[in-house]
């Protein structure tokens, strides 16, 4: 929806095409076309990257092609009680207090819950919202009513937004 060349389905496209182009370098000899080919592959790889990248700032996250999101309340809440249970714990261990470790090993457990449903709830309705915003600008080009056009690109590049700070979020769990 963005005209900023930061739609991972490009990046797709473009790798595909310089992975064609390079073959066809490979069998007719022409280093030209290999080079361009290399070229557009890092092109790919950039246009990916943009795509998927998202500032954070507490709950609100920001795109690269404008898209502005607040993260579900969920999501800060459960990481915060991750926090205070993780601190009950090591405080519990110094104490030597078993009810005490105890209660924030379970206070930590329901903080992981709990934001895990935050970032659910956050990719599940930025899937859906850009789908909506994608459907909704085609219609909107379609009749040519370019105010409802913007409207459904801003809707598309929030939940976008919305979608992959959840995503990142869930993968550096993943990762840790």
């Amino acid at each position: 929806m963005s005209d900023n060349n930061s739609s991972t389905g490009k990046s797709y496209l473009d790798s595909a095409i310089a992975s064609g182009q390079s073959a066809l370098g490979s069998l007719t000899g022409s280093t030209g076309d290999k080079a361009e080919a290399s070229a557009r592959k890092d092109q790919a790889a950039a246009e990916k990257e943009a795509s998927n990248t998202i500032g954070k700032m507490g709950p609100l996250n920001v795109s690269p092609s404008g898209g502005v999101s607040t993260d579900d309340p969920n999501r800060s809440e459960g990481s915060w009680n991750q926090t205070l249970g993780s601190a009950k714990e090591s405080l519990g261990g110094l104490l030597g207090s078993e009810s005490l470790k105890k209660e924030g090993a379970q206070q930590n457990a329901e903080g992981k819950g709990q934001e895990a449903q935050g970032q659910l709830s956050d990719l599940g309705s930025g899937v859906q919202d850009r789908v909506k915003g994608t459907l909704g600008g085609i219609g909107a080009s379609i009749t040519g009513d370019r105010e409802k056009e913007e409207e459904y690109r801003i809707k598309h590049d929030d939940a976008k937004t919305k979608q992959r700070s959840a995503e990142a979020d869930m993968r550096k769990q993943a990762e840790a």
